[in-house]
């Protein structure tokens, strides 16, 4: 029911949206009169003393009054940036040129006073200019004094300290000049290099202070790593974001060159105790980047996190590690990086903690990364076998793969991955508990927060006086579960229920793997790996059937078990090739496990997934049964054609169930293979082809395929015709196609006359085209002229026939027809004609003839459309 308000209430509200109008409009034109005086400063001014900064002026610009246009700068910025770094410079290069070329032409005296002369000058200078507001002057200059002042330590060394140690005169110099120019940077505040400068300064005194007395390496890991901390602490406490930048920079640097130090040490240590003194640098380092993480902006605690949990890794599983097989010392990282999880009831700040969860994940990727390759030998090595398919069962597991890994070195591979897909597995089962313990660190959730207060009465942006119930708080809003990723996993993240299947997922990948490189490493019999590789994919076929019915949202894990299921069958299947007995045994098994789930899965894309992996096997079973028969390739092709006979019935049983067509297709598939098989050998492949027809034609009975299987059998019957008359070496087939094409015109006839609407490819295309493209092909290889003749008279016909009652079928076929005997009449005269002309004449005429239709191209244009329109219109 329209609620229409009283008639002096609907007048009210008409004049108020009437005054704002004009109150809009008043104030769009005052906008344009000001911009107009803004861009001609002649025009007069309207409305002086108006000021438009806070209507449209951009952030920050200065309020300018009416009809007064914003001054210029007289000088831009950017040429004088460019006019005192260029100036800079050349005074850079004199004094390098002076020290490095006219210093010996001074005595010490000059030397001195120069040297002090000019440093004292251009450290001086900046102070003066900093108070007449020359602050970019004062920062070319200053640049000048640093380098200066380097230029000073080279010529004191040089001259006043030949024979002093070059590292150590370098290491005490920096950390001088480190203190000279913080002091001077924080004498003069206003300048910007000196501080950075002092910042890069102070990363060379400990480390070249150890290179001079040539310390050990363990030595120049703790100088690297005090450098870093006290890199980190002027980032967090230093002045002025280039201070800060710079020493985050110099940090990171310095930072990773102390914990690559502290790694090779770890690595390379004789035993567990070479091991504790690198690990205690790596602790020391954990330390100090937990401590910055505690202080530092969410980013940085993140990454100050990870480095952290990384470097306890490295310093506790070192040691264990250390004293245990080159194969096994994975695990102790691997048990070290779980331990990092304890994260969660510490006290770490919240995004320094997901740091060092993110750095607990790393190390079990980079644990199952390690494991990849051998698990990757026992999927793929069985590849092998299909270069001597029965050619004996080898002795076990190992043997079969082909492999040239070293397996004793990889004994962890399969405890790994076992261990990870145990804890992914208990992380699923008891997800509740999981969740409670990482609640603290999940930031707050769109779900959690609740919906955002609605506007107040009267706030900008609302149209009513309040909100009424019900009413959305935004313009477009859909409620919580109408945006993508919304609901509990908050905005743009994903459910519980998804990060539940995917934990599921990992641990159902990782144990299938684990069981398999277990087989390997153990090298059991080659009949137990047959019998433990398919109860395994029995075993993911029945969580991903199962997996059907699960939470929403929790599709990974029967979408990884489908996966799993199917690369396993395949391992299998090819693993089974090297004996009779288990390739009948294993595929067999594998055609009924997929079959059963088909039959017990639900509906989707699982279904019919299992049903085409169910043809696939059997379509190998007929395959190898012609192996056992001893048939060659083309005499086993009509047995390769039994699955795609029994996918043609299943598809007129299931009709329109949406796993019918991809069986069909698979089907299809299979026919293509027997085809392929027959190529070989004519008569064969005459004889596929029309069993093929056979199979197309009993498909085109249903209705929703018959628009396709049936000009499919059409197409088969004919070219398996064609290829019968070729292997039989029939010079005249039109004594074998006109007794086929005439009762099928006549058929073709009386389908017309019933119904006129009838195409006529469907009445009169298989029949014309069963004789003319058959003698078509003998008469291009027919020296003798009658045949072209009346094959040529005979497609005029049909041609004319086709233009006088307009029917499509004639007029193409015939027209065809006729074109290709013209031009295989006519082409020993166009070779010769070809041959008498000039060489250039060719090109000059293709030329002339792209410049003719270039030309007339939208009339030609115009023509094709009017052709296709006519053809179109024809039956």
């Amino acid at each position: 029911m329209e609620h229409v308000p009283p008639p002096a209430e609907e007048l009210a509200r008409l004049d108020r949206e009437l005054a704002e109008l004009d109150a809009r409009r008043a104030q769009l034109l005052t906008r344009r009169a000001w911009l107009l005086a803004a861009l001609r400063p002649t025009v007069p001014t309207a409305a002086p003393g108006w000021n438009p900064s806070g209507w449209g002026a951009p952030p920050g610009a200065p309020a300018q009054p009416w009809g007064q246009v914003p001054k210029r700068p007289s000088a831009p910025r950017g040429a004088q940036n460019v006019l005192l770094t260029l100036g800079g410079l050349l005074l850079t290069v004199a004094a390098i040129a002076f020290t490095l070329v006219s210093w010996g032409s001074m005595g010490i005296g000059g030397r001195s006073a120069v040297l002090a002369a000019v440093t004292l000058g251009a450290l001086a200078a900046p102070a003066v200019l900093l108070r007449r507001g020359l602050a970019a002057t004062a920062e070319a200059l200053a640049a000048l004094a640093l380098v200066l002042t380097l230029l000073d330590v080279y010529a004191v060394h040089a001259v006043a300290a030949p024979d002093t140690d070059g590292l150590g005169f370098t290491a005490l110099a920096s950390a001088v000049l480190a203190a000279l120019w913080t002091a001077y940077g924080l004498a003069l505040g206003k300048l910007r290099l000196p501080l950075p400068a002092a910042v890069v300064l102070v990363q060379w005194p400990l480390l070249f202070w150890a290179w001079a007395v040539g310390a050990p390496a363990p030595v120049v890991g703790w100088a690297l790593l005090a450098t870093a901390v006290l890199d980190g602490a002027i980032a967090l406490w230093g002045k002025g974001a280039g201070v800060r930048v710079t020493a985050c920079v110099g940090g990171a640097v310095m930072g990773f060159s102390a914990l690559m130090v502290g790694l090779a040490l770890s690595l390379t240590a004789p035993g567990p105790l070479g091991a504790v003194a690198p690990g205690v640098l790596l602790l020391t380092a954990s330390a100090a980047a937990v401590a910055g993480a505690w202080r530092a902006p969410k980013g940085f605690a993140r990454t100050g996190g990870a480095v952290a949990g990384l470097a306890a890794v490295a310093a506790v599983g070192g040691v264990p590690a250390a004293a245990l097989p080159a194969g096994w010392r994975v695990l102790a990282y691997l048990l070290c990086g779980l331990a990092l999880t304890a994260v969660v009831r510490s006290r770490l700040p919240g995004h320094a903690a997901r740091g060092v969860l993110a750095a607990s994940g790393a190390v079990v990727a980079g644990a199952l990364v390690w494991a990849l390759p051998p698990l990757a030998a026992v999927l793929l090595g069985p590849v092998t076998v299909l270069s001597d398919v029965w050619a004996g069962t080898p002795d076990g597991f190992r043997s079969a793969l082909g492999s040239t890994l070293p397996w004793s070195e990889l004994a962890a591979a399969p405890v790994v991955l076992a261990l990870v897909a145990g804890l992914l597995g208990a992380a699923y089962r008891w997800w509740p508990s999981v969740v409670r313990l990482a609640a603290p660190l999940a930031g707050p959730t769109t779900a959690d927060a609740g919906p955002p207060a609605a506007p107040a009465a009267g706030a900008p942006g609302t149209d009513a006086p309040g909100a009424a119930g019900g009413a959305a708080p935004w313009p477009g809003w859909t409620g919580w579960s109408g945006r993508p990723g919304a609901g509990a996993g908050g905005r743009g993240r994903p459910s519980a229920a998804t990060l539940r299947g995917v934990v599921g997922a990992g641990a159902v990948a990782l144990g299938w793997g684990a069981l398999l490189l277990a087989g390997a490493l153990l090298d059991v019999p080659h009949a137990l790996a047959l019998a433990g590789e398919t109860a395994l994919v029995g075993v993911l076929l029945t969580l991903a059937v199962r997996g059907g019915g699960a939470e929403r949202g929790a599709t990974a894990m029967p979408v990884t078990a489908l996966v799993a299921s199917v690369a396993g069958a395949v391992s299998a299947g090819l693993l089974s090739l090297a004996s009779e007995g288990a390739s009948y045994a294993v595929f067999g098994a594998l055609a009924a496990l997929f079959a059963g789930a088909a039959l017990r899965a639900g509906a989707g894309v699982p279904r019919a997934v299992f049903a085409v992996a169910a043809v696939v096997w059997g379509t190998v079973i007929t395959g190898l049964a012609g192996r056992s028969l001893g048939l060659a390739p083309h005499e086993a092709a009509p047995l390769m054609l039994l699955v795609p006979a029994l996918t043609v019935l299943l598809g007129a049983r299931l009709r329109r169930n949406p796993v019918a067509l991809p069986v069909e297709l698979t089907g299809v598939l299979g026919a293509l293979v027997a085809v392929g098989l027959a190529v070989s050998d004519a008569p064969f492949l005459a004889l596929v082809l029309a069993l093929c027809g056979v199979l197309a034609a009993g498909t085109a009975v249903r209705p929703e395929r018959r628009p396709v299987a049936g000009y499919l059998a059409a197409a088969l019957f004919v070219l398996a015709t064609w290829v019968r008359l070729a292997a039989s070496e029939v010079s005249f087939p039109e004594a074998y196609t006109l007794p086929v094409t005439v009762p099928a015109l006549l058929v073709g006839a009386a389908r017309r006359r019933r119904d006129p609407e009838a195409s006529s490819w469907t009445a009169y295309g298989p029949g014309l085209a069963a004789t003319l493209l058959p003698s078509l092909a003998v008469a291009w290889t027919d020296p003798d002229w009658l045949r072209p003749l009346l094959l040529g008279t005979a497609a005029l016909v049909i041609t004319l026939l086709g233009a006088r009652h307009r029917l499509q079928a004639l007029l193409l076929l015939g027209g065809t027809v006729l074109a290709l005997v013209g031009l295989h009449e006519l082409a020993p005269y166009v070779v010769q004609v070809a041959g008498a002309l000039p060489r250039w004449l060719p090109p000059a005429l293709a030329g002339l003839l792209l410049l003719v239709v270039g030309a007339t191209y939208e009339q030609r244009l115009r023509d094709a459309r009017r052709l296709k329109d006519a053809l179109g219109r024809m039956r």
